[in-house]
């Protein structure tokens, strides 16, 4: 990843995100709502983890047969995915609560999805939501040699094919962070000194990792093994398969928003400056989809407002719809676009469209 520093232009001659955020503010002023989460996402919340962590005691309680056991899993991945979208997402925010030891404790059950609150916040609220869809600064467009999500990246022939062979890889995101990615990113933002607030003291952080690991593979893997009667190879496969559920919703619902024809992915001038101020960039860089449909915007804790969450990510997902109103009035007035497809569906397929384009051998090579 490049370490270039950027920096984002600081010319906005419209005034767009004075306007949109003093428009905002007013709106919860008018209301007396807090920006944070209320009985609505607390609601929320304890169905999430009902859905799932009871499907693994009744897996390890009733006995079933394997065909029963196997729908169980699949529970188990939908609500692993549901609580990261939902409760985890908002909690390292800090748009949960107002209070910061209620964020703390939501953010922090990242460590029952494999995950680690450092490396998440880093990658996701440093280099995601700071450097938004700007190659060798957002993570969330690396995917090594694999898959090809921008058109700076280098192209090898099999990126002919990614548009069919990417969504089977998209299931491994959960499965991965249990494994590796933890620990390649601890290393590599240890080393660049990259943190979301205070640096964590790196022998504290490193030992907080292993021990979380090791607890993580306890509950999930060997407590199974060691308590019920499930042969070994069924428990290491539910587990396989419950994160690769999850993987692949959560994987989806992120490129749903970045990586489809009409998010941008711009590149600093010579300087290391970008063309538009940080807020505008979100504008291009962001897409909205199937704002309308009640369960979508339900399950998906609000990550198919990616317009209002990128400008306004310190305000729970709960409040979007509402906001949605303002923010795209405003950008049309300052006559800015504000992407959005009106179904999942079409979102769906634009996301694989332009794999496939960008699958296709490049007349010039960026890299």
């Amino acid at each position: 990843m490049d370490t270039k520093t950027i920096r984002f232009s600081r010319k906005d001659s419209t005034q767009f995100f004075k306007t949109v955020n003093k428009r905002v503010n007013d709106y919860f002023k008018d209301t007396k709502k807090q920006k944070t989460g209320d009985w609505r996402l607390h609601v929320k919340t304890i169905i999430m983890f009902c859905v799932f962590l009871t499907p693994y005691f009744l897996i390890l309680t009733l006995g079933l047969p394997n065909w029963a056991n196997l729908l169980l899993t699949i529970v188990m991945g939908i609500g692993m995915a549901g609580v990261g979208m939902n409760v985890m997402h908002d909690g390292n925010h800090g748009s949960y609560s107002s209070k910061k030891w209620v964020n703390k404790i939501m953010g922090g059950s990242i460590y029952i999805l494999a995950g680690n609150v450092y490396n998440w916040q880093v990658q996701h609220n440093v280099l995601h939501h700071t450097y938004t869809n700007i190659p060798n600064h957002d993570e969330d467009l690396e995917a090594g040699r694999i898959l090809r999500f921008s058109k700076h990246a280098k192209w090898y022939k099999h990126h002919k094919f990614q548009h069919f062979y990417s969504v089977f890889l998209y299931g491994l995101l959960t499965f991965n962070w249990a494994i590796t990615t933890d620990f390649q990113q601890t290393y590599r933002y240890m080393k660049r000194k990259l943190s979301f607030g205070k640096l964590p003291n790196p022998v504290i952080h490193w030992s907080t990792l292993v021990v979380t690991k090791m607890i993580y593979i306890t509950i999930w893997i060997v407590l199974p093994i060691l308590i019920s009667d499930i042969a070994w190879w069924k428990i290491l496969l539910g587990f396989f398969i419950m994160h690769y559920v999850a993987g692949v919703i959560l994987s989806v619902v992120f490129q749903l928003a970045h990586v489809v024809d009409e998010a941008e992915t711009p590149l600093p001038d010579e300087n290391g400056t970008m063309k538009n101020t940080w807020a505008i960039h979100q504008l291009f860089t962001t897409v909205n989809f199937g704002t309308k449909n009640k369960i979508v915007n339900w399950f998906t804790g609000g990550l198919n407002h990616q317009v209002e969450h990128h400008i306004f990510p310190n305000i729970s997902h709960i409040h979007y719809t509402n906001i949605s109103k303002i923010v795209k009035q405003t950008a049309k007035e300052f006559n800015l676009p504000y992407n959005e497809y009106k179904t999942t569906r079409k979102a769906i397929i634009s996301h694989f469209k332009h794999l496939k384009e960008l699958g296709k051998k490049p007349i010039l090579q960026y890299q």
